[in-house]
């Protein structure tokens, strides 16, 4: 691998990086004081469009981890920025929670079920079969449709959960169209956290736990990626994969001496 400029801006994943089945990382809380007190940009990434950055800012905090709002960014805020970007004070029918709801009144959204621009699907604890038969027909009358991540499963301490991926899967099959994703691997999700912090590709290092999102979607965007073993890629797991991160490390601890 050529060798890259120094690192300017970090990304990192929050799921597996951060935290675990809610729990820190060990060596998380002082990964995050390091960043905070270098002065160098940093945002936390989450595909999981449910909270808000407040939201989620409360929940890292009672974790230990003391992650301010603006520096948190979410499949729902890159969604709400993409909307308005392509059909400013547009309307949508939502699927979802405070989180993308909150972001799409953000940008300027109207939220309805009268003939919507878009149908957005996001996550929720309570997917309605009433919502998603609304959503479809939705979509078969011309709503163009949206969701915020591709994530088929999510985790729960129970186990696994039916995400909002498999859900689009089941709209799509029943209207015969498929979403556009805007959550990773979706590079555009990489780009706007680049833009929300003006921080440039050549010098921003992406630090994820899963090849087929974090990693990808970091490598697609042009960063500098760090496989974390602390969530779901092993090191087995990620020679499998016909593209490499840049470098694999235990956990976020040993990147405390390069902050």
């Amino acid at each position: 691998m050529h060798d890259r400029k120094p690192v300017q801006s970090w990304l990192t994943d929050m799921d597996g990086v951060l935290v675990h089945e809610g729990q820190p990382v060990p060596g998380a809380p002082e990964f995050i004081n390091r960043m905070r007190a270098s002065g160098k940009p940093f945002l936390v990434l989450t595909n999981n469009s449910i909270y808000t950055p407040r939201d989620l800012t409360a929940r890292l905090s009672r974790m230990g981890l003391d992650v301010p709002e603006e520096s948190i960014w979410s499949s729902a805020l890159a969604t709400g920025q993409f909307l308005a970007d392509q059909r400013p004070g547009g309307t949508a029918y939502v699927i979802g929670e405070a989180g993308l709801t909150t972001a799409l009144h953000a940008v300027g959204y109207v939220l309805t079920d009268f003939a919507p621009d878009y149908v957005v699907l996001g996550e929720t604890r309570t997917y309605s079969f009433e919502a998603i038969t609304k959503a479809v027909r939705l979509i078969n009358d011309g709503a163009r449709f949206i969701c915020t991540n591709p994530d088929v499963t999510g985790p729960s301490v129970e186990g696994a959960l039916p995400a909002a991926g498999s859900v689009a899967a089941m709209i799509s099959k029943a209207t015969g169209v498929e979403p556009y994703f805007v959550g990773k691997p979706n590079p555009m999700m990489m780009r706007s956290a680049l833009n929300t912090i003006n921080a440039h590709s050549e010098t921003t290092a992406m630090i994820g736990d899963r090849m087929d999102t974090d990693i990808l979607c970091g490598l697609e965007a042009g960063l500098e990626t760090i496989l974390v073993l602390t969530g779901i890629s092993s090191r087995t797991e990620a020679e499998r994969y016909p593209y490499r991160p840049s470098r694999i490390i235990n956990s976020v601890a040993d990147l405390l001496d390069e902050i």
